[in-house]
C-alpha cells in the first residue's frame, strides 16, 4: 500500500486511541473496550455511507482542532471536554481566553495551525487514495446492520442502544465521533435552561416576614470567587490577610463551610436557591432563588455584579439574577487587565443604600480572587513580593512561578479584606438593622508543596473548603439576639454551601411555605447533615481522606454516582 492510504489510516488510527490517554497517564479507564468497539462500528457506518475517506473527512476538522483541549483536560482534570467546558466556553469571551492563556495564546495558536495543516494533510492524502473507497454490495449492508443491532438487539430482546458498546455515554466518551454528542448534550441543556425560565415564572414561596414593622432592613449577601479557606487570616493564617476584618467585633467567621463542586456556574445555584447540591451537576432548577422570596416578604433587590453579563446564552447564574428589581452588571469587558477591580461595585451599593426603599436585599457578585490573581488588587495591596502584579500575562501554568503566584493570590486577599470592610461601613453608616452574608462559591489550590496543580476546578480539601462570615450591626443583634446566639454557637458546625439559602432568609426573618429551619446556621431548629463534594462521584467530605499535598479529597467508602 502507497504512502497516501498509509497515512490516512495511521491517522485515523491515532485518532481512535485518544480514549487510551488516561492509561498512558497512569489513570483507569473504565469501558475503554467498549468505547473502542463502538468506534469501530462507526468507522464502519461512517466509511460505508460516504464510501470512501475524502468524501467525510470534513466533518472530523472539529475533533482535530478540538484534539489538544481534550488532551489537556486529560492531563490537567483527568477528563476530556464535557458539557460543562463547553459551557464555559460559550460564555467566555476572545479576551477571557487569551487571559487565561496568557503567554500561550501563541503556542495556542501554533497548535491549531498545526491541527489544521494535519487535517488538510489527510484529507489531500485521501483524495490521492483511491484504495480507500469501498465498493461492492457489503457496503450497502453495513449501515443498516448496525442500525438493526442498536434498535432491535441481538441476541437478547434489550436493545443494544441501552447495553455496551451502544449507550450514549460510551458515545460521548468516543474520538472523534463523541463531540458529537457532547455537543447535542450541551444544545438540550442550553434548550433546558430557556425553557426552565418559563417554567419557574410562577413559581412562589408564599414567602413574608415572620414579625414584620416598619423600621428600615438591609441585607447584603456577598458571593466571593476563588476564595480559599485558610489564606485568611481570620481564620489562622500566618500571614495578616484579613486585618480589618479582625478589627470588627459583630463579625462571625464560619470556619467549617464547605462547597459540593469547584466550578462557579456549578456552585452558585446551590448557594442561592434550594437546589441540592448531589443536583448540582444537573442542568437548571424548577425553583426560583432567595431574590424571589425577599421580593414576596417586601424587600426591594438588587444585584450588582462584577462578573461577565449574559449575553446569548443565558448563564446558570444569570438566570436566577434577572429576578432582582435592579440588575447591573458592572464588568462590560472580561477578566482581563482592563476588567474592573471589585470597588466598582461600591458606587451602585452606595445608591441602593440611599434608595427610599425601607427594606432591601442586596447581592455583589464579586471577581474576588479569580486569576490573575495580581489583577485582582491595586498597587497599594501589592504586599508580598515578588508578585505577579504589573507582569503582562504570566504563565500561570508554569510551577517556577509559584513563589510570585501564591504572593499574588494573598494580595488579593488583602484587598478582599478591604473591600468587604468598604461594605460593612456603608452599613455602619446607615444606622440601621443591617446584616451581611459573604460565602465563597470555590477555593483554589496553589502548588501546594508538592502538588503540581494549580487554580480550581479539583476534586482537593483546597478547592471545597471555603471562607464563609456573617457580620451584624448593633441594632439588628438588638432586634434578633437569638439569631446571633444561634450564629455564634455554630460557628464551628459542619456547615456546606447547601444552608446558605436557609440561612440568609432566616437573617432576614423570612418564611415561607416548606421552610427548613433545621439547615439556618442562625436557628436552634439546626440539624447537621451529610456534606458530600464531586470526587470521583459523590464522596461523603466527613468520611473521606486527604491525600498528598494537594489533599485529595477521597472517600473512605464508596462515592455515590453522579447523575447528570
Amino acid at each position: 500500500m502507497r504512502l497516501p492510504p498509509l497515512f490516512v489510516l495511521g491517522s485515523y488510527l491515532l485518532l481512535s486511541l485518544v480514549p487510551c490517554v488516561p492509561l498512558l497517564l497512569g489513570r483507569p479507564a473504565p469501558g475503554l473496550g467498549a468505547v473502542l468497539g463502538l468506534e469501530a462500528l462507526l468507522w464502519i457506518a461512517a466509511w460505508g455511507m460516504f464510501q470512501r475517506p475524502a468524501w467525510f473527512h470534513w466533518m472530523l476538522l472539529p475533533a482535530l482542532l478540538a484534539l489538544p483541549t481534550e488532551l489537556y483536560l486529560f492531563m490537567y482534570y483527568g477528563q476530556g471536554i464535557s458539557t460543562h467546558h463547553l459551557g464555559i466556553i460559550a460564555e467566555s469571551s476572545p479576551m477571557e481566553a487569551m487571559e487565561f492563556l496568557g503567554n500561550k495564546i501563541w503556542l495556542m495558536a501554533a497548535i491549531l495551525v498545526a491541527m489544521l495543516a494535519w487535517w488538510v494533510a489527510i484529507l489531500l492524502a485521501a483524495r490521492r487514495s483511491p484504495q480507500l473507497t469501498w465498493r461492492g454490495k457489503t457496503r450497502w449492508l453495513a449501515v443498516p446492520a448496525i442500525a438493526a443491532l442498536a434498535v432491535l438487539g441481538w441476541p437478547t430482546p434489550t436493545p443494544l442502544f441501552q447495553q455496551a458498546p451502544f449507550t450514549f455515554n460510551n458515545f460521548a466518551n468516543s474520538w472523534p465521533f463523541g463531540l458529537i454528542a457532547r455537543g447535542v448534550d450541551f444544545y438540550n441543556e442550553r434548550r433546558y435552561l430557556a425553557e426552565l425560565g418559563m417554567r419557574s415564572s410562577n413559581f412562589t414561596f408564599k414567602a413574608h416576614q415572620a414579625a414584620p414593622d416598619n423600621e428600615p432592613e438591609v441585607v447584603i449577601m456577598v458571593l466571593g470567587e476563588s476564595s480559599r479557606y485558610d489564606r485568611w487570616s481570620i481564620n489562622g493564617y500566618d500571614r495578616e490577610t484579613t486585618p480589618l476584618l479582625a478589627q470588627e467585633p459583630n463579625l462571625v467567621s464560619l470556619t467549617n463551610m464547605i462547597t459540593a463542586v469547584s466550578a462557579t456556574r456549578l456552585s452558585v445555584p446551590v448557594i442561592i436557591s434550594r437546589k441540592p447540591a448531589m443536583q448540582s451537576l444537573k442542568a437548571g432548577f424548577s425553583e426560583k432563588s432567595f431574590l424571589t422570596a425577599y421580593k414576596e416578604a417586601g424587600f426591594k433587590t438588587w444585584w450588582l455584579s462584577n462578573q461577565i453579563s449574559f449575553g446569548e446564552f443565558d448563564t446558570p447564574v444569570s438566570v436566577f439574577a434577572k429576578e432582582a428589581n435592579v440588575i447591573q452588571f458592572m464588568n462590560l469587558g472580561s477578566f482581563n487587565n482592563r476588567s474592573n477591580l471589585d470597588q466598582i461595585l461600591l458606587g451602585p451599593l452606595q445608591q441602593a443604600m440611599h434608595d427610599p426603599a425601607p427594606k432591601k436585599l442586596i447581592v455583589l457578585h464579586t471577581l474576588g480572587n479569580h486569576w490573575n490573581y495580581s489583577e485582582r488588587y491595586s498597587k497599594e495591596f501589592d504586599k508580598w513580593q515578588p508578585s505577579l502584579f504589573g507582569v503582562d500575562k504570566p504563565e500561570h501554568t508554569n510551577v517556577k512561578i509559584k513563589v510570585e503566584l501564591n504572593n499574588s493570590y494573598d494580595n488579593s486577599i488583602l484587598y478582599t479584606d478591604w473591600f468587604l470592610a468598604q461594605v460593612i461601613g456603608q452599613l455602619k453608616e446607615s444606622g440601621q438593622r443591617t446584616a451581611m452574608l459573604y460565602v465563597a462559591d470555590h477555593g483554589q489550590v496553589l502548588y501546594d508543596g508538592s502538588c503540581a496543580i494549580a487554580f480550581h476546578g479539583h476534586n482537593t480539601q483546597y478547592d471545597f473548603h471555603v471562607p464563609a462570615l456573617v457580620w451584624y450591626s448593633d441594632q439588628y443583634q438588638s432586634h434578633y439576639p437569638d439569631k446571633i446566639k444561634q450564629l455564634k454557637r455554630l460557628r464551628k458546625a459542619r456547615l456546606a454551601t447547601e444552608n446558605v439559602f436557609h440561612s440568609l432568609l432566616d437573617l432576614g426573618d423570612i418564611a415561607y411555605d416548606d421552610q427548613h429551619l433545621e439547615w439556618s446556621f442562625l436557628n436552634k431548629q439546626f440539624k447537621p447533615h451529610k456534606r458530600y463534594v464531586d470526587s470521583y462521584g459523590w464522596t461523603n467530605y466527613d468520611n473521606a481522606t486527604f491525600k498528598g499535598d494537594c489533599r485529595e479529597v477521597i472517600d473512605k467508602g464508596t462515592p455515590l454516582k453522579r447523575e447528570k
